[in-house]
């Protein structure tokens, strides 16, 4: 059997590299997106090279981590770094199967001539997941290799940010990409004048059209969480086939079993598929474990897969004075973006039996890329949705998310509030 022979190898590298042939160019797909609005926090961190560190790019699938990464490149382009000292590797592309970091570095040098181990240089590794022993590897490259500024990308957020801890430590820094904030898709459609700041002294902010914001919020819940689909008609007529197929079932079918050898996949999709339904919804290991018929040991680490993929996010219970149980038998599980749930079943109206734990799960996504500790309160007389608490256990701040508008006439019946 013939072996995939090396200049096959440096023809992919340069197709996927077109700015070195056409200067300032990155390939069109990539042009015609708007950058995000994290592309203003992103992009400092990869320029920067005063200290000696690689930067690890984190986030679910389709929301927008290789496209970053071009606008990134295109960036650098603007600011003078020569289009062949920038290089971009797309790992989970088979013919790059079996190879190691270094030797992709020699491919690169084979391909344009530079001199990787002497000239500045930007290299960016894309899903570097399915590269075996990635961080050991990077780790050595950032040590030995000074002159070149590494950045690479991932699906499975805690596995990455794991392996960064562990092996990275004052060597990789780590950024979160989070599916579309409400911000983020007002800003893409051009609909960022439904908002405005208010005049009143303490800065909130007032809907300009509050039918209009409605309508769009009730969209961004159904089909807000990824770019691709919100400006896709396409799409949204049939999201499950987009959401679900190219996004929840190549995690579930491809990513999970590959990365952490999950046997029973069928066990793995029903239990997501009952985290989903029940998003912003309290539950315990005891009642999933009954439901599908599966060890809570065996939930518990499947679980931990799905936060991993970032497809959930659970949230521990406090009591009315903050304080955490001793016994963490009940949590919460929000979707990180409401659009899933809607893929998976179907889209809601205003007036779906869903709605209130979508809105919910909505507001609780816009923090995800927020390190600050997430909780919910709930004792005998009352509960709140979500509750920041700080390292002495005091809650800072809170909010109870309602889709009804009788509270703000009606302020007493949020007496829970004021008791925490």
């Amino acid at each position: 059997m013939r072996q995939i022979p090396e200049e096959q190898v440096v023809k992919r590298l340069q197709t996927e590299n077109v700015w070195w042939a056409t200067p300032n160019k990155i390939p069109l797909s990539y042009r015609n997106w708007s950058p995000r609005e994290y592309f203003k926090l992103f992009f400092p961190l990869v320029k920067k090279r005063s200290v000696q560190r690689a930067v690890v790019l984190m986030g679910p699938r389709r929301v927008g981590k290789t496209v970053l990464i071009h606008h990134t490149i295109q960036e650098l382009i603007k600011h003078g770094v020569p289009p062949k000292n920038i290089c971009f590797f797309s790992v989970d592309h088979p013919i790059y199967n079996g190879l190691f970091l270094d030797q992709l570095l020699d491919i690169y040098q084979q391909a344009t001539g530079i001199n990787y181990q002497e000239e500045d240089c930007y290299i960016f590794f894309d899903e570097i997941q399915y590269l075996k022993n990635w961080e050991t590897h990077l780790k050595a490259i950032v040590d030995r290799l000074t002159n070149i500024k590494c950045t690479v990308s991932g699906s499975a957020a805690a596995a990455l940010r794991l392996k960064s801890a562990e092996s990275g430590a004052g060597r990789f820094t780590d950024f979160l990409l989070p599916p579309l904030t409400f911000h983020e898709y007002l800003t893409l459609l051009g609909k960022n004048d439904l908002v405005s700041v208010s005049e009143d002294e303490r800065s909130y902010f007032e809907a300009t059209d509050i039918e209009e914001l409605n309508k769009s919020f009730l969209h961004y819940l159904n089909f807000g969480g990824y770019p691709e689909v919100i400006f896709s008609e396409e799409i949204q007529q049939d999201p499950g086939r987009f959401i679900k197929g190219d996004i929840i079932d190549k995690v579930l079918l491809r990513d999970l079993p590959s990365l952490y050898g999950v046997q029973d996949v069928q066990e793995l999709n029903y239990l997501f598929t009952t985290l989903a339904y029940n998003t912003a919804n309290e539950v315990s290991l005891d009642e999933l474990s009954k439901g599908a018929g599966v060890a809570k040991n065996t939930i518990k680490k499947y679980i931990e897969y799905l936060e991993a993929a970032f497809l959930i996010k659970t949230v521990h219970r406090v009591d009315r004075n903050a304080k955490r149980f001793k016994r963490a038998n009940f949590f919460k599980v929000y979707l990180t973006n409401p659009s899933i749930r809607s893929a998976l079943f179907s889209p809601v109206n205003d007036q779906d039996d869903a709605i209130g734990s979508l809105a919910e799960t909505a507001v609780f996504s816009q923090w995800l890329h927020s390190e600050g500790p997430l909780h919910y309160a709930r004792w005998k007389e009352g509960e709140i949705d979500i509750v920041n608490i700080d390292s002495e256990q005091n809650a800072n701040w809170m909010v109870e998310v309602k889709w009804s508008d009788r509270f703000y006439s009606r302020p007493k019946d949020l007496k829970n509030v004021i008791q925490l």
